[in-house]
């Protein structure tokens, strides 16, 4: 189908059986999206996929933007751009194809060379530490996505980041290297501590020591966030 001929529901294909990947996949399937397939290399990402996106073929990664009317790019952050620059000098891009990536620090000037293919481009970063299984698709309601795009498109990428579930917060092209910081140190940071705590717990022979730091921690947090003007749940 051509894009011209689309009824609102795209046919998607997942580049990236990681943690993310099907984890989107499923929420866009779950939203009324076709899954064309999935690209997944390893034994676990395999069985990662089959679990969340149950009977979606693997397939290579040009065929799935061959077939796709939406490529999501789930990938480490340090292999997108040889990616899309690969796939640009096989001229496997496609006139009018919806690209999505969700790595937090780019937005869509990485996109550079699969836009002279007529690509259209979108940055989507949802703000969320990711399990891999379907647990995430619970967590994906309220939560916030990172989005940037070229304004004509922006309420496309905002329109699928509603499907799934999330909350958009536009971030400008010039501010996604913060945004990513800003990311970066909450889930560095928090991890860290959490697991500092809990070997000091540990060490002294409290047993479930994270049992017992789950409601400090959760109220800690809650109560920083709410003194930065955050919504919290009560």
């Amino acid at each position: 189908m051509k894009p011209s001929e689309r009824t609102g529901r795209l046919g998607v294909g997942i580049v990236g059986a990681g943690r993310v990947g099907p984890v989107i996949g499923a929420a866009l399937a779950n939203a009324g999206h076709a899954i064309v397939g999935v690209s997944a290399i390893s034994e676990s990402s395999r069985e990662r996929a089959e679990a969340m996106l149950p009977g979606a073929p693997v397939l290579t990664i040009p065929e799935l933007v061959e077939r796709s009317e939406l490529v999501v790019l789930a990938v480490p952050s340090s292999e997108l751009e040889s990616l899309i620059a690969g796939l640009a000098r096989t001229g496997t891009w496609q006139m009018g194809q919806l690209v999505l990536h969700t790595a937090p620090e780019f937005g869509t000037d990485v996109f550079a060379p699969a836009r002279a293919a007529g690509i259209i481009p979108l940055a989507v970063h949802p703000a969320m530490s990711f399990t891999g299984t379907s647990i995430d698709l619970g967590r994906l309601t309220g939560t916030w996505f990172g989005v940037t795009a070229p304004t004509p498109v922006l309420p496309i990428a905002q329109a699928l980041v509603v499907e799934m579930g999330g909350e958009p917060v536009v971030v400008a092209e010039a501010d996604r290297p913060a945004y990513a910081e800003a990311i970066e140190t909450a889930t560095t940071f928090s991890s860290a501590i959490v697991d500092q705590a809990v070997g000091l717990l540990a060490s002294i022979g409290v047993d479930a020591p994270g049992r017992v730091l789950s409601p400090l921690m959760l109220s800690a947090v809650q109560n920083a966030l709410a003194r930065a003007g955050g919504d919290v749940p009560g």
